[in-house]
């Protein structure tokens, strides 16, 4: 009887669960900005701002906000591209047009049923 309960107990747990966030969505891209993302000290007292790429990408749920996690001079992804991404913790990894990205997510809103 114990065995029998121990090899429920091993398959009820041994099927491989998948959270949202592991599995592989696709989006748009609808919109592209450049936002203050730090400064870079030239000499002693001058500093200039540093800016960063932050796109809108929009599912059929939900609106992602993502953004360069530092200044790079990586290409500029045009709106209206689909993407297909996955949601990792904080960062969401995306190709587009054979390139692979890594974005810091800092916003998301759900999208009203219309």
């Amino acid at each position: 009887m114990t065995k029998a309960i121990l090899a429920a107990i091993v398959l009820l747990f041994g099927v491989s669960f998948t959270t949202p966030a592991q599995q592989a969505a696709t989006g748009t891209i609808i919109s592209e900005s450049s936002v203050a993302c730090g400064t870079k000290t030239q000499g002693k007292k001058q500093s200039s701002e540093l800016l960063c790429q932050q796109y809108t990408v929009r599912t059929e749920t939900t609106e992602y906000q993502i953004r360069q996690p530092k200044p790079a001079s990586k290409a500029i992804v045009p709106a209206n591209t689909v993407i297909d991404f996955k949601i990792d913790k904080d960062k969401m990894k995306f190709t587009a047009d054979g390139k692979k990205y890594e974005y810091l997510v800092v916003g998301t809103s759900a999208i009203g049923a219309k």
